[in-house]
C-alpha cells in the first residue's frame, strides 16, 4: 500500500498532448466532496472538457439547496500569516468562512485553520447519486474535433443526490461579475458609452447624496464606495432585496462610504446592480437580457443571469463544507479590524455580509434563479465560461466579442494605486485583490493563468479566464464552496492550472 489517494472519477474528453490536465484534474478533485467541471480552449478550439461528480463525502456544515454560507464579511482574510480585514473577497464568502480569521487563516468555525474541511472529508453524507463509469475512445467534442481516449471507473455519490453531469450548471457566485463587465465593454466599443461617463449621464438619479462625480470607471473598479444597499447593518429586507428596483433606488439614494478617487474595495452583491442598470439604461433592456441577447446567444452558450424554467432540470445546487459565519461573528471581525462599531464603514461591511447571504440562500429557490443577481447570480457550466472567455481573446466559430484594443483596457490595472478605505488600509498586504475595468488581475491568492491573465473567481472556488496572448481560455465550475482564500489558492485549482500552462507551452 502506497498511501496514496485515489484519483477522483472523471468523464469527459481531451486532445492529444493535453492528457496531463485530466490526470491532474483528476489529483485536484480526489477529495472533494462535490462535483466539478473544467473546460479550456486553446486558439479558440476545444482542448479539454471533462467533469466529476465529486465524492459526496459532505459532512460538517452541509447546506442543501445554495445556502452555502456565502456571507462573510470583506474580513478575515489571512495573507502572509496576519489577519486580513477589508478583503476585497471577504464578502463574496470566500474569506476563510467569513469574518472570524485569526493569524495563520484560522477561520471562525471553531478557530482551528483546517478542521471544518478535515471533518469534511472524515464524515460520510449520503447524498445519493451515481457517478459516470465508462471508457470514451475517439470521443468528439461540440466543435467537431476528435478526441483522444479517456477512461473512468468506479462510482461515487454526488451533491444534493444529483450527479453532476456533462450538461449539468450550477451557480457562478462572484464569477458573474465577468459576465456584466462583457455587457458593459460591447457598449464602449460600440460607442455609446465611456468608462469616463459621469453614471449621473445614463442615470441621472445616481447624482443623488453626493455621486455627481463617480464615473462607469469606478462601479467598474470597485471604487464607487456603495458596498452595501443600506446602512442598517442587517442589511436590506428580504422584500426589496430580491426586488431589482428596489435596490437600484436604494442605491441612487445613497451618499458613498468613501471617496471614489481615493480608495477601493470589493462591491460582492452592489457590483452588478451599479453596472447592470448602467448598461440598462444605455441599451433599454436589462443587463440578464442584454447577456442573452448578444453574448449567449451568438455563441451558444449555457449561461444566464436569469435562469429560464426550461433549464431547471439541468441546475445541480452548491453546497457548503463549513458553516458561513454568525452575525455576531462578522461584527466581531469588522471591530477586530480597528473599526468602531458605529463606524459608516463598519455598517457597510456587516450589511453587506447579511445581504449576500441572503441572496446566496435565494440560489436554492426557484425565485432565486430565476431573479437578476448579476454579481453572483449568473448560473451555467465550464463549457460556457471557457467559450465566452475565447471569444473575448479571439474568434470562436467566427464571432469573437471584444477588440484586442478592448481587452487591453479591461486589463489596465485600476486599483493598484488605491488603498483600502479608512483604517482598512492598515491591513493592506501583497494579497490583496487587484481589478482592471470589471475584471480580477492576478494576485498570489487567485493567481489565474499567471501574468499576462485576467478572469474572475467565485465564492467556493469557481473559476473563469483568459489568457490573450497564448490564446488560452478557461472555465472551472464546482458544487462543494470550499475555496479558502485566507490559505492561498484553491487547492483543486492547482495542479489542473499548472498542467494546462505546461501543455500551452507558457511552463509549469
Amino acid at each position: 500500500m502506497s498511501g496514496r489517494r485515489p484519483a477522483a472519477v472523471v468523464t469527459g474528453t481531451v486532445r492529444p498532448g493535453w492528457e496531463g490536465v485530466r490526470d491532474a484534474f483528476a489529483r485536484g478533485q480526489a477529495e472533494d466532496p462535490g462535483g466539478a467541471q473544467l473546460a479550456v480552449r486553446h486558439g479558440g478550439r476545444t482542448v479539454v472538457d471533462l467533469w466529476t461528480p465529486g465524492t459526496g463525502r459532505f459532512g460538517y456544515g452541509a447546506v442543501p439547496d445554495g445556502a452555502a454560507g456565502a456571507g462573510g464579511a470583506y474580513v478575515a482574510q489571512s495573507a502572509g500569516g496576519t489577519t486580513r480585514a477589508g478583503s476585497t473577497h471577504g464578502a463574496d464568502g470566500t474569506a476563510g468562512a467569513g469574518g472570524e480569521a485569526g493569524t495563520g487563516g484560522a477561520a471562525a468555525t471553531g478557530g482551528v485553520p483546517g478542521a471544518a474541511t478535515e471533518h469534511a472529508r472524515r464524515t460520510e453524507a449520503g447524498a445519493g447519486g451515481d457517478a459516470e463509469t465508462g471508457y470514451r475512445n475517439g470521443h468528439r467534442t461540440g466543435d467537431g474535433s476528435a478526441t483522444g481516449t479517456e477512461s473512468g471507473t468506479g462510482s461515487g455519490t454526488a451533491t444534493g443526490g444529483q450527479a453532476l453531469r456533462a450538461d449539468s450548471v450550477g451557480v457562478l457566485m462572484s464569477v458573474s461579475k465577468a459576465l456584466v463587465a462583457v455587457c458593459a465593454h460591447l457598449l464602449i466599443e460600440r460607442g455609446v458609452l465611456d468608462p469616463d461617463d459621469p453614471v449621473a449621464r445614463h442615470w441621472p438619479e445616481f447624482a443623488a447624496a453626493g455621486k455627481a462625480g463617480t464615473t462607469v470607471a469606478d462601479l467598474l473598479a470597485h471604487r464607487a464606495g456603495l458596498p452595501a444597499y443600506t446602512d442598517d447593518p442587517a442589511g436590506l429586507p428580504d422584500a426589496l432585496l430580491l426586488d431589482p428596483a428596489a435596490r437600484v433606488r436604494a442605491l441612487a439614494a445613497m451618499s458613498p462610504v468613501w471617496d471614489p478617487e481615493t480608495a477601493f474595495l470589493y462591491h460582492a452583491l452592489t457590483y452588478g446592480d451599479l453596472v447592470g442598470e448602467v448598461v440598462r439604461r444605455v441599451s433599454g433592456g436589462s443587463v440578464g437580457r442584454f447577456f442573452a441577447r448578444e453574448v449567449a446567444g451568438p455563441l451558444g452558450l449555457d449561461l444566464w443571469i436569469g435562469l429560464p424554467e426550461g433549464a431547471e432540470h439541468r441546475f445541480v445546487p452548491q453546497r457548503a463544507v463549513r458553516p458561513g459565519p454568525t452575525p455576531g461573528q462578522v461584527a466581531r471581525a469588522v471591530e477586530r479590524a480597528g473599526l468602531a462599531p458605529g463606524d459608516r464603514l463598519a455598517t457597510s461591511l456587516r450589511a453587506s455580509s447579511a445581504e449576500l447571504a441572503r441572496a446566496t440562500a435565494s440560489f436554492g429557490t426557484r425565485r432565486g434563479r430565476a431573479a437578476e443577481f448579476p454579481a453572483a447570480g449568473g448560473i451555467g457550466d465550464a463549457r460556457s465560461l471557457a467559450r465566452l472567455y475565447a471569444a473575448l481573446v479571439g474568434p470562436v466559430d467566427g464571432v469573437r466579442l471584444l477588440s484586442a484594443a478592448t481587452v487591453d483596457r479591461a486589463m489596465t490595472p485600476c486599483t493598484d494605486h488605491l488603498p483600502q478605505p479608512g483604517v482598512l488600509h492598515r491591513l493592506d498586504g501583497p494579497d490583496r485583490s487587484r481589478f482592471g475595468l470589471g475584471f480580477e488581475l492576478p494576485r498570489p491568492g487567485a493567481p489565474l493563468l499567471g501574468e499576462g491573465s485576467f478572469g474572475h473567481a467565485g465564492a467556493g472556488g469557481r473559476l473563469g479566464m483568459a489568457h490573450p496572448e497564448s490564446g488560452l481560455a478557461v472555465g472551472y465550475v464546482c458544487t462543494a464552496m470550499a475555496w479558502e482564500p485566507s490559505a492561498g489558492p484553491d487547492p483543486r485549482w492547482m495542479p489542473w492550472t499548472e498542467a494546462v500552462r505546461k501543455a500551452a507551452g507558457l511552463g509549469g
